[in-house]
This record gives C-alpha cells, sequence and structure tokens, in this order.
C-alpha cells in the first residue's frame, strides 16, 4: 500500500481571485481548470496550449494512492537533473486540492522556459499540472495569473462514453453494457461493468484493449507471442493455461487465449481471456479479466465487445 505523506496545511496565496469562467476539461480528461487567455484544448497532448506556442498546460492523472510515488518523483534533486532549477516549493491546501507547487525554470529544446508544476490529490485520483510559459512571454504572463488559473483545477465526476470514444483510433460499436473509464489516442483503453474506477478483479470485471507495436514474424510463432502477451496481464498470479487457438477476428488472422489464475491481492478465482489480432505491422490486443463464479455471464458479453471492435 502506497501510504500518503503528512503535509502541511496551509493556504497557498495564489495571489489573484479566482476566474468567474466555468472550468475546461481536455478531451478524455478528468482534470480540468480554467486556462490562461488565449489558450485551447491541446490536440497534440493532454492539456492545453497557445496559438503562439509560448505557453502550455499538460496534465497527468494517476491514481489517488500514486500521489507520494508522484511528488517524490518531483524531488529537488530528480528535477535538477533533468534541468529544472527549483526556486520555491510550496504546500497547498483548498476545499479540492492538497499538494504541493514547485516554481523554477528550465530549458527546453533550447528554449528558457518558467515553469509552475502543481501534483495534488483531488476529486479521488492524483493531478500533476505542468505550466509552461517562455521566459519572453513571461512579462504578460505573471506568476499571479498562472496561480489564479491553478487555483481553479477540478475534477469532474467521469468523462461521457461518446468523448472517450473520440480518442480511440478504432470505433466500438458494441459496448456490451460497458463502460469506458479511460481511453488514450494511442489505443489504449479500460473498460468495467460497476462503479468503481480504481478496479480490483474481485470486484469487478476488467477488459484492457492496448495496440502493440509488432506482430509474429510468422504464423507459428504466434502462441508463444501470445503467451508473452499474456504474462503481463495486471494483477494476476498462477496462471494455468485452459484453450489457446488461432481463429479469425474481424476477417483478421488472430489468437484466443484463456487462462485460469488468482487475483494476486485476494487470492479469488479469476479467468482471463485475451484475443489478438493481427495487423501489418501492430497486432490490437483484447484482454478482459473476471471473477471465475462470474464468467459464464462475462464471456458472452466479453466476446460482444469484440465483434464491435472495428477500423475507423
Amino acid at each position: 500500500m502506497i501510504i500518503r505523506p503528512a503535509l502541511l496545511f496551509l493556504a497557498l496565496a495564489f495571489g489573484a481571485p479566482a476566474h468567474a469562467a466555468e472550468p475546461v476539461f481536455p478531451p478524455g480528461l478528468r482534470v480540468g481548470l480554467v486556462p490562461l487567455a488565449g489558450m485551447v484544448p491541446s490536440t497534440k497532448f493532454p492539456g492545453f496550449e497557445h496559438p503562439d506556442r509560448t505557453m502550455a498546460i499538460l496534465i497527468g492523472e494517476f491514481p489517488a494512492a500514486a500521489y507520494a510515488e508522484v511528488e517524490k518523483g518531483l524531488g529537488t534533486d530528480t528535477l535538477k537533473a533533468q534541468g529544472f532549477a527549483v526556486e520555491t516549493r510550496e504546500p497547498v491546501a483548498s476545499p479540492e486540492l492538497n499538494g504541493a507547487l514547485i516554481v523554477g525554470q528550465q530549458e527546453t529544446q533550447g528554449i528558457a522556459v518558467r515553469r509552475w508544476l502543481l501534483v495534488g490529490e483531488v476529486g479521488g485520483i492524483t493531478a500533476l499540472v505542468s505550466v509552461e510559459v517562455q521566459q519572453a512571454a513571461v512579462m504578460n504572463t505573471t506568476d499571479a495569473m498562472v496561480r489564479a488559473a491553478l487555483q481553479t483545477v477540478t475534477v469532474r465526476a467521469a468523462v461521457p462514453n461518446e468523448e472517450q470514444l473520440t480518442l480511440l483510433p478504432y470505433n466500438l460499436k458494441d459496448l456490451a453494457g460497458f463502460r469506458i473509464v479511460q481511453a488514450v489516442p494511442n489505443g489504449g483503453a479500460l473498460l468495467t461493468d460497476g462503479p468503481n474506477n480504481a478496479i480490483d478483479i474481485a470486484e469487478q470485471p476488467i477488459v484492457l484493449i492496448s495496440i502493440i507495436p509488432s506482430v509474429p514474424e510468422q504464423a507459428a510463432n504466434r502462441g508463444s507471442f501470445a503467451r508473452m502477451a499474456m504474462s503481463s496481464a495486471p494483477g494476476v498470479k498462477d496462471m494455468r493455461i485452459q484453450r489457446m487457438e488461432p481463429m479469425r477476428i474481424g476477417g483478421q488472422q488472430g489468437f484466443e487465449m484463456i487462462v485460469e489464475g488468482k487475483d494476486a491481492k485476494t487470492d479469488t478465482d479469476v479467468t482471463v481471456v485475451q484475443w489478438l489480432r493481427f495487423g501489418s505491422s501492430s497486432s490490437l490486443r483484447m484482454m478482459a479479466m473476471t471473477r471465475k463464479d462470474n464468467w459464464g455471464k462475462m464471456f458472452p458479453r466479453f466476446r460482444a465487445l469484440r465483434d464491435g471492435l472495428q477500423p475507423k
């Protein structure tokens, strides 16, 4: 278990009052804020950018339990090794967010920037917000303005399925009753059936979709390729193969593999199915996991989700 370190619950003086405007949520993110004037959601990275490219706000989202690990990675010595000269580090406490604000300077691709790093627990997740302003634009973007924007950081309850689907490089024609917890433009998606976003296999079924940037060189190697991919099943131990065989999926060569094992946290019996669909240079993987006693009910739904996965 990751234990959150004690924080000094001191009010951070952001310098300017919170904006009256509504927060904006970049596509696919639960974390949002009122961006600095002129900034819009980026199409290149999760966050916001200014059209003249002098300012950027990058947003990272992690489980709430990851706070201590994320904050540790922002240690002064660690940042210094990355070329970030830390000037100040302050505790942050507000009704919505507890964490820390780090301010300093860094050179990125030969350009000097001033950087504000906010890490905090908010709405049940760990948020990492990095504001980067080129030194040439600092006169027009004061410290008080950045702090005022950071004061508006908030979290929405969920990202609508329709919004998540627009991010993916494929279509999910039939969600089979599952909901999307997270989707990213590189093809990664996490789905479940249940109320929790931090998911334990013993409590809720999990579906993971990803794109593997490789394919077996020969058809005879597909079995070993599938076993290697299955070995990364998160939170599952003592896996035993129940079935593995080649099959066609969506008109393409594919491979099905079913294993039984135990949930690493609770020793609950679980069953996992992995489907691989082989393309010319990459493989589409869908891995679905549930309790063994729930397998008979969930397997048809897993297949319906698989069969609804189509290229855009």
